[in-house]
């Protein structure tokens, strides 16, 4: 019953900040979108649908993944983003980024790349796992791994915590494994260090209660989705 509960809690959650994005967005037909870390591009479609545009462009690191949204057509190149992104200055619009710069290596690296591809004016509306969520705070109060890093190696998941999601799970992919959890500060200041501005962040998730409070408690919510504008 217990696990059951923490999935519910964690799809409510993702739905929520899947609203908090959408909200974030800028809107307009002649906006050229780039989605980093696509997967399927399902979500991208969703997202492209809400700007109004179908200038749609992704990358992914996993090329099985990266098919799939190109079947759906997400124009997808294929690579690490740390490795730079293909694309010249200056090229977009928006650049949104969902559960995905926890996984990466070298976060500098992404947030200065996001910021080159940007247009002046342009928005990067990024999402990520809270470490100042109160299921993580209660975690490491027990002397557990918070749940938010739980899927740290590509052995198995939920290592160190016994309510995990993904307690003992088999890795599918080595790339989804978890390196830096930011709290809502931290995000914040990291985006205005590479020279964004007008940083604003919503909250969804607010284990073990309502999602819907993540609105209101912003800095303890389980999901943080960040809007900041390139100057």
């Amino acid at each position: 019953m217990l696990p059951a509960r923490i999935s519910k809690l964690y799809h409510d959650a993702t739905e929520q900040n899947q609203s908090n994005i959408l909200s974030l967005l800028p809107t307009g037909s002649r906006l050229k979108l780039l989605d980093l870390g696509c997967d399927d591009g399902v979500w991208t479609k969703t997202m492209a649908e809400r700007v109004g545009t179908s200038d749609i462009h992704g990358v992914e690191i996993v090329s099985e993944q990266a098919a799939k949204a190109r079947a759906l057509g997400v124009q997808v190149h294929v690579g690490d983003i740390c490795n730079g992104l293909p694309y010249e200055d200056a090229s977009f619009d928006i650049v949104h980024s969902n559960q995905v710069i926890e996984h990466v290596p070298s976060i500098d690296t992404f947030a200065a790349e996001i910021y080159r591809v940007l247009r002046p004016g342009g928005v990067a509306v990024i999402s990520t796992e809270n470490a100042s969520s109160w299921h993580n705070i209660a975690a490491s109060v027990l002397g557990w791994q918070m749940f938010s890093l739980t899927n740290m190696s590509g052995l198995r998941g939920g290592i160190g915590n016994p309510l995990a999601l993904h307690r003992d799970a088999a890795v599918q992919f080595t790339s989804w494994t978890h390196k830096v959890i930011f709290g809502y500060r931290g995000l914040q200041e990291f985006f205005e260090a590479h020279g964004f501005s007008q940083c604003r962040i919503r909250g969804a998730g607010y284990h073990p209660l309502p999602a819907s409070l993540g609105r209101l408690d912003v800095r303890h919510a389980h999901f943080l989705a960040l809007c900041a504008v390139k100057a």
